[in-house]
């Protein structure tokens, strides 16, 4: 009897484990633990939420989905993506109005291979509910005549290519410790050219949030967690062009180990999402 009790407390215990394992915890700054809750309040009280992703992970595009939608119960929402180019706008426009369909939206326009599992879900929503989507992310070719040509390459465009970049000259800061990380790429050849690349997404993105923003509503932005993390990219490209501006930034990391958040992802942003490492990728 005594062994069938101790059995029965052992199953228990382990049920209960079982119950308890989350994919996802949600941490402040400086590593204490926060509630969804707790996020939500922030970001009804942001006029910008930088959410960074990693591209492949499917509980950050659920909660991605999430957040969206619970914002969307009380504020107005202006919705943006690092995954449209600025160039795509028209058809995400004519998409969004139902002028065309899912099917003409693939072919007209640069799409991200996961887009239907991933991103989809975001613009349906913003669909329904007649919210803005904007496209916020230089044309990568453009991205890829800084890296090979520098930032000078840009002043030759002509004005309506120069109409879906961020307004020249682009302010470049080599000492953002970002930026500065990747000139050690490459074997340490890389230079400022994958940095000053990299800043002409950031700067560009920064520039269409802040365009496309709305008085007494949020603007929601999707992007690699890279480009929001520590507080530069377009967290500071949108400081520049508004210093009062109210930002929530939410970054993103994998752990093995998901109940602390590991000290080198202190301040990364406001709140960082931690999830774990074998939660599945979608592509």
């Amino acid at each position: 009897m005594k062994n069938l009790i101790l059995y029965l407390a052992i199953v228990l215990s382990l049920s209960s484990v079982a119950q308890d394992k989350k994919a996802y915890q949600i941490f402040d700054k400086k590593g204490k633990k926060a509630s969804y809750e707790k996020l939500l309040k922030a970001g009804e009280k942001s006029e910008v939420v930088l959410f960074g992703e990693y591209h492949d992970n499917s509980v950050v595009h659920w909660l991605q989905l999430e957040l969206t939608k619970d914002l969307a119960e009380n504020k107005d929402l202006v919705l943006g993506a690092e995954m449209i180019e600025a160039d795509n706008q028209k058809q995400l426009d004519q998409y969004l109005k139902g002028e065309i369909n899912q099917k003409q939206l693939d072919s007209s326009a640069r799409l991200w291979k996961n887009y239907k599992t991933d991103y989809k879900p975001l613009v349906d929503f913003a669909k329904d509910k007649k919210i803005n989507f904007i496209a916020t992310n230089v044309p990568r070719r453009y991205a890829s005549l800084v890296f090979k040509k520098d930032l000078v390459a840009l002043d030759s465009l002509s004005v309506l290519e120069k109409s879906w970049i961020a307004p020249l000259p682009i302010e470049f800061d080599i000492n953002l410790p970002g930026y500065k990380g990747m000139m050690s790429m490459q074997g340490g050849h890389a230079g400022e050219k994958m940095p000053k690349a990299q800043a002409i997404k950031d700067a560009t993105m920064a520039y269409f949030i802040n365009k496309n923003r709305k008085e007494n509503s949020i603007f929601v932005h999707y992007n690699g967690t890279y480009h929001s993390d520590n507080y530069e990219g377009i967290n500071w490209y949108l400081r520049n062009l508004d210093a009062d501006i109210q930002i929530v930034t939410i970054a993103m990391v994998e752990q093995k180990d998901i109940t602390k958040l590991e000290a080198e992802h202190y301040n990364k942003a406001d709140f960082i999402l931690v999830i774990d490492e074998d939660v599945t990728k979608t592509y």
